[in-house]
Formats: structure tokens, C-alpha cells, sequence
């Protein structure tokens, strides 16, 4: 069900020309390698068809997901892509999931066999990708296990290996040891897997570690404006834009609280503005301000305004008395090109990703540049 605009009280705006020209900066740093685009998670709270489309127009061919769900639903709407699922199948899954056109990520020889023994059936070897694990210690084959793979003709004979992939665990330190490590332990292994084309890089490898790009990048939270890497400048365009409506102007005392609790304590006489979001939209409750402790900023009109009190439910509560113009039915920016997402979710202790897929459905979504 879609939200007016008019009577929303919040409204979320995606720039689809933002995500596009993020998806081509990070194909150009890694400019040996093709770019994928991870869309799980509605495309990191955006929107998965609306991403999905925009990024196919700009000449993505190659999409990951986590879940099938996911990838049914991206291959409806970019049908000439090819849609990989990260998280694979359940057991007695391949049938259906072949049946979608799907690729799935094969991340334990269970699966493994299982899509072999489909293909057999079938007559054909189907496509699929063999995930390996190098130091995550979550999905992925063992290195141990995938060279038994490879020493089995039989086995590969009923696969069509479209990629091999493992997953960096610290690629946004770029210093980390264990990056070096892995790259190396997936290199052994990809050395067994002849003509398989490879990918290991995230968004934070494709940026900060070129011995990682092999054959394929798979960005996801850069494609979206998020952080990839710890202590850099992020070069990345933000693509979604949260404001809430203003509903009301309120003047309170200096000593009065704001909010539950009463976390928060003015310490002058305040114009208070009471915002139509809260917990229930995704907005982090841990991102409200205590009384020794501030919470996250909002802009109106790109000069910032303090989160005061806790996040409520449905409201947030911020103090506008530097701005005198502030009225009734204005809107705050809570997160987008002046308030950055990720500096939000630090003050809710959390990670932009976080924020992002929590976004909830009560705001009026605004696409643009699409």
C-alpha cells in the first residue's frame, strides 16, 4: 500500500541516478574486474525492484541476494540478469529453485550434491556458484572440502561452475592480517577450479584492497552511500534520504524534560520541534539523546538541529531554537546528504546496514532520478 505524500509522516526519497553512478565508481576501482550488485535485504532498505531495474538499465548483469524469495522477485523484474542466491537452498530446494532460473550459491557439499544429482536428472549440468570459506566460519566449503570437490570428475561433470567465491571477514581494515591470509587461501583454492571465474571482493575490497578483485566484485553497502571502510573519507553519493513532518512547534522551560523518562533536560528556553517518526519506522531508539549523552542530529535546510529525549515510537523531538522559521508542517532531514546514515547508527551504536534495513513502510517512498 503506498503513503501519501501529503499525509505522511515521514517520506523517504531514493536517488536511483545516485545508486547508478555509485554502482559505475566502483566498477571503475576495480577496473580488471566485472561489478556485480548485492540487492538482499530490499536492496539494503531501498527497495529491491526499483534498485534491481535502475541497476540493469546502467548494464548490471550479474545480481546477488541472501534469500530465493529475493532472487524470484529480482529475476521477474531483470529477467536478462543473472541472479545469484547467496544463502542457497534448503534441503529438497534445488528442484524449485532451478525451476526460477536461479543460480545458487553452494555453500556445503550437501548442496553440492544435491545440485549435481539435479543436473544428472535433468540431463544437463546447472549453473551454479561454490562458495569457499576462508575464514568467516559461516557459509562455505572448506578448503579441504572444495579440493575433494575438484578431485572428483564425476561430481564436476554434473556442475556448471559459474563462479567460485569466498567472503573477507576484516576488508574494512584494509590492514587486517587476516585479508592477506584469505586472499592467499582463496587463490590455492581457485588454482584447483581452472577456467572458474572468482570473486572475493565486498564493497570494502573493491575500494581499499585491488588484491582482492580476481574476476568479479560484488558491492553492497558502498552501491547504497553507506561506509565500507573504517577511517577513510567515504567516496560514496548518498542514495536514500529520510525526512519526517514536523507536527507540531512547542515552547518549554529551561530545566523542563523532553520525552520518556525525562533523559533529556533543556538547559535553556527551547523551541521544540515534535517529528512524526520514530522506533516503529526503523528510526534506532538507541540514537536518542541523555541528559551527558547526545543523540544523533537532524538539518532543516542543511543547518543541523539536536535529536533531544529518547526516540519514541511514532516521534522524535528536536530542538529548532536557532531556527526561528521553523514552523508546523516543515521537514527534517534525519539521515541523507547533510545528517550521513552512518553517523546516525553510531550514535545508536550500530552500522549504516542496520539502519538501512530497518527502514520501515509508514513513509511516503519517493523515487528519483531513475
Amino acid at each position: 500500500m503506498s503513503v501519501d505524500d501529503d499525509l505522511a509522516g515521514g517520506r523517504l526519497t531514493i536517488d536511483l541516478a545516485a545508486l547508478v553512478a555509485n554502482w559505475r565508481d566502483l566498477g571503475a576501482a576495480a577496473p580488471t574486474a566485472a561489478c556485480a550488485a548485492v540487492i538482499k535485504g530490499d536492496a539494503y532498505g531501498v527497495g529491491l525492484e526499483p534498485a534491481a531495474r535502475a541497476l540493469a538499465a546502467a548494464g548490471c548483469r550479474t545480481i546477488f541476494t541472501a534469500q530465493i524469495d529475493e532472487g524470484v522477485r529480482a529475476q521477474r523484474v531483470v529477467p536478462e540478469a543473472t541472479v545469484l542466491v547467496l544463502n542457497g537452498f534448503p534441503p529438497g530446494g534445488a528442484g524449485p529453485v532451478a525451476d526460477q532460473g536461479l543460480v545458487p550459491v553452494l555453500g556445503c557439499l550437501e548442496e553440492v550434491e544435491e545440485w549435481a544429482a539435479l543436473g544428472r536428472a535433468r540431463g544437463r549440468p546447472l549453473p551454479a556458484t561454490l562458495h569457499v570459506d576462508t575464514g568467516m566460519n559461516r557459509l562455505g566449503l572448506t578448503p579441504e572440502v572444495a579440493a575433494a570437490v575438484a578431485a572428483r570428475p564425476d561430481l564436476l561433470a554434473d556442475l556448471h561452475l559459474v563462479l567460485l567465491m569466498s567472503h573477507l571477514a576484516c576488508a574494512d581494515v584494509p590492514a587486517h592480517p587476516l585479508n592477506a591470509r584469505q586472499c592467499a587461501d582463496f587463490a590455492a583454492v581457485r588454482a584447483l577450479f581452472p577456467g572458474v571465474p572468482a570473486s572475493l571482493a565486498n564493497s570494502a575490497a573493491t575500494l581499499a584492497l585491488p588484491s582482492a578483485h580476481f574476476d568479479l566484485v560484488r558491492p553492497g553497502i558502498a552501491l547504497y552511500g553507506g561506509v565500507a571502510v573504517h577511517g577513510r573519507a567515504n567516496p560514496m553519493r548518498p542514495v536514500a534520504r529520510l525526512d519526517g513532518r514536523i507536527l507540531m512547534i512547542r515552547e518549554a522551560d529551561a530545566g523542563s524534560p523532553v520525552g520518556y523518562g525525562a533523559a533529556w533536560t533543556l538547559t535553556r528556553p527551547s523551541r521544540l520541534a515534535v517529528v512524526g517518526i520514530g522506533y516503529a519506522d526503523g528510526f534506532p531508539r538507541a540514537a536518542g539523546a541523555y541528559d551527558g549523552r547526545p543523540g544523533a542530529s537532524g538539518a532543516i535546510a542543511g543547518r543541523r538541529v539536536p535529536l533531544v529525549g529518547r526516540v519514541s515510537m511514532d516521534l522524535l523531538v528536536y530542538d529548532v531554537t536557532d531556527l526561528p522559521e521553523v514552523a508546523r508542517g516543515d521537514w527534517i532531514e534525519l539521515f541523507g546528504p547533510t545528517v550521513p546514515v552512518d553517523e546516525v547508527a553510531h550514535h545508536a551504536g550500530t552500522i549504516g546496514y542496520e539502519v538501512l534495513t530497518q527502514l520501515g513502510r509508514r513513509f511516503a517512498r519517493r523515487y528519483v532520478g531513475g
